[in-house]
């Protein structure tokens, strides 16, 4: 009983929920109970949206051809007037409403205006019949001044109410129409913020660029700046080259890619809208988009910027398949739009936006029509001048083959400690864990790597055969050392990185020993593999981590006696010494280090007691010269000239060089 009594008693105390709770808020009340809903909160960007409100309706008058003077004054007292010359809000009485003119339903009714159809606008700002509705919701003071067919009307409002009915003022000034509306935000809503002539001043700025047609005058109390404020207190914005202007404007002190911008005006197919941009590419800065729908503002792009990416994307990659550049495929919108100077401005019939702050264009087939619209006039742009283009072109690829290597550079940082350091299949590793006293060999073919794996000592030394002749990495481009399976196994095995990833620290061997066969071929094959090392690691070779092993060439015996000799010269010394008198010497040339037995390849080329090694260094380049053409006269090349004349792609240059250091030529091995 004392619980049913209890839980009564709760019941009883909770507060009542009935048909008087139930409210319903008329006129303007929900915009000011919720202002969130309709300019996306209270605070300073959030006022600043009304007077984007009554400066969209202006432009609308003007792109609509009924206007083409707009101006906007910021008072002290952190009211603001906007006024046009354009046709005026109407004053007759409204249909729908016979005791209440157009002006008033205008102005305290949502969802009213002349925007629902293409009646009067062909394309607008204002579409939701909510902006100049909510600016008198949210001002607790608003004045509005009509001039139709030479009469000037007024009436005032405050909080969304009507405060005078309205009113003939007297006849209007000869060749004066239009409207003006004057209001000052709530600060019950908006607190003691103030209004910034900064940013009506570069919102004005901006409006007059989008379209051409338009004048917008600017001018505040001089109260309101700073002395040092570099805001003027009057100023005019007309741009007759529109969105040009101000791209010339704010790029005027950068340095360009190129040194004239992209830039188009075309309608939109199926007579629907039209489409302006201008693109200019920075060198050194990241450069913007702005983007704006009916002359609102985008911050958050939407469909008609994936419409212009999608565009100057595959125009690239059109010229790079004209032109033969095969490069041009692995373009992206990244490599594009970074560093890009972007205006783009579209005016389209009904345009859907995500919210009521317009901050995104949602409509779904701009994409398409954008795309449509501008590829001709780009495509031609390009073609118009090919040398342009190309140092483009080439910008572009030089960023995507940049991006490519941060991505893996990436991938490879996230993978665990264990995956980072998974070997490829054909190494054999040592089983030391520190890079201390351990030698990776570097051996051409499985079967030199059968014999050397052997005789390795499997604590210290790794093996990685190598498939023949690597990749010429001097006269390769980036995307094929990339693509080539030899070398990144290499990579991978020593775990140091290449190019501008290069590491030291993390190399993983104290010694890298390039063991080939001692012939001509073994010989080319270890000029490729120092080539690579010294383009790629070059560091690696300056803090003496490269060597060449001294595998013999000959195999001396006589009863019990057996020597190795490296070249002919020192046969013929072993044959002179060691075998001297000797009656009957046996002489076998090894073919390759494959048919070495592992026995003698360890005894011979890989154990530290017995072998010979050669560190390779980086001479000077003065060194170098002496020794390829001693006494040469003239000065001494780089030492990567000199790589690049032996290795790279001139074929001519290499056989002048043979040429001349042919005479110092004493053994060949044919």
């Amino acid at each position: 009983m004392t619980d049913l009594f209890s839980s009564a008693k709760k019941k009883a105390s909770l507060p009542t929920y009935s048909a008087e709770d139930i409210e319903v808020l008329e006129g303007l009340e929900p915009v000011r109970r919720r202002p969130g809903m309709y300019i996306g909160g209270t605070d300073e960007a959030a006022m600043h949206h009304l007077v984007n409100e009554i400066l969209d309706n202006s432009m609308d008058e003007a792109v609509a051809g009924y206007a083409n003077l707009i101006e906007i004054h910021l008072n002290k007292d952190n009211s603001v007037v906007i006024s046009d010359n354009g046709r005026g809000i109407p004053v007759d009485p409204h249909p729908k409403y016979p005791k209440k003119s157009a002006l008033e339903v205008i102005l305290t009714v949502l969802h009213s205006g002349g925007k629902f159809s293409n009646k009067a606008y062909q394309t607008s700002g204002g579409l939701h019949g909510v902006g100049i509705s909510v600016v008198n919701a949210l001002s607790d003071d608003t004045i509005v001044d009509v001039v139709r067919d030479g009469t000037l009307y007024r009436q005032t409002f405050s909080k969304g109410l009507v405060t005078s009915k309205l009113e003939i003022v007297g006849k209007a000034p000869k060749g004066k129409r239009g409207t003006s509306v004057q209001f000052h935000p709530d600060p019950e809503i908006f607190g003691a913020q103030k209004l910034s002539a900064r940013r009506i001043h570069d919102l004005a700025r901006s409006k007059a660029y989008l379209f051409r047609g338009v004048e917008i005058k600017w001018s505040c109390d001089p109260d309101i700046l700073f002395a040092d404020s570099p805001i003027p207190v009057k100023a005019s914005f007309h741009f007759p080259n529109g969105l040009m202007d101000y791209l010339v404007t704010v790029t005027e002190k950068e340095e360009t890619l190129i040194p004239d911008p992209f830039h188009c005006t075309a309608d939109l197919p199926d007579g629907v809208g039209r489409v302006e941009c201008a693109i200019a590419w920075l060198a050194d800065s990241e450069g913007f988009t702005k983007s704006y729908c009916n002359t609102v503002p985008t911050p958050q792009g939407g469909t008609h910027e994936a419409g212009l990416r999608t565009m100057l994307v595959r125009g690239l990659k059109g010229y790079g398949d004209l032109t033969g550049n095969k490069k041009a495929g692995q373009i992206m919108a990244d490599d594009v739009l970074n560093g890009a100077a972007i205006m783009l401005s579209v005016f389209i019939r009904d345009p859907q936006f995500q919210g009521q702050t317009k901050d995104k264009l949602a409509t779904t087939e701009v994409t398409r029509q954008v795309d449509n619209a501008i590829k001709d006039y780009f495509d031609h742009w390009l073609t118009s001048d090919p040398a342009r283009s190309t140092a483009l072109l080439e910008a572009f690829i030089n960023k995507a083959e940049e991006r490519k290597r941060r991505k893996d550079e990436k991938e490879m940082s996230r993978k665990t400690p264990t995956r980072r350091l998974r070997l490829p299949g054909k190494l054999a590793d040592c089983s030391r864990n520190s890079a201390e006293g351990t030698e990776l060999f570097i051996v051409e073919g499985d079967s030199a790597g059968g014999s050397a794996k052997q005789g390795r000592n499997r604590e210290t030394q790794a093996i990685l055969p190598l498939r023949g002749k690597i990749l010429n990495v001097v006269s390769a481009t980036r995307d094929k050392i990339r693509e080539n399976q030899e070398i990144q196994d290499l990579i991978q095995a020593l775990g140091c990185g290449a190019g501008s990833s290069f590491t030291l620290k993390n190399l993983r061997y104290e010694r890298i020993i390039i063991m080939t066969d001692a012939d001509v071929d073994g010989a080319h094959i270890a000029a490729l593999l120092m080539t690579m090392f010294y383009s790629q690691m070059p560091e690696l070779i300056a803090k003496g981590h490269l060597y060449l092993a001294q595998p013999p060439l000959y195999r001396l015996t006589s009863g019990t006696l057996s020597a190795y000799a490296m070249d002919d010269d020192h046969k013929d010394q072993l044959l002179k010494t060691t075998f001297k008198g000797k009656s009957k010497v046996e002489i076998s040339r090894f073919k390759g280090l494959g048919e070495m037995p592992a026995r003698q390849l360890k005894e011979t080329t890989m154990s530290p007691d017995s072998r010979t090694l050669i560190r390779v260094h980086l001479q000077t380049a003065a060194e170098a010269a002496e020794m390829l053409t001693p006494g040469a006269p003239g000065s001494n090349p780089a030492l990567d000239d000199l790589v690049n004349k032996l290795m790279g792609k001139n074929a001519e240059a290499r056989f002048d060089f043979i040429q001349q250091n042919a005479t110092f030529v004493e053994n060949i091995d044919i």
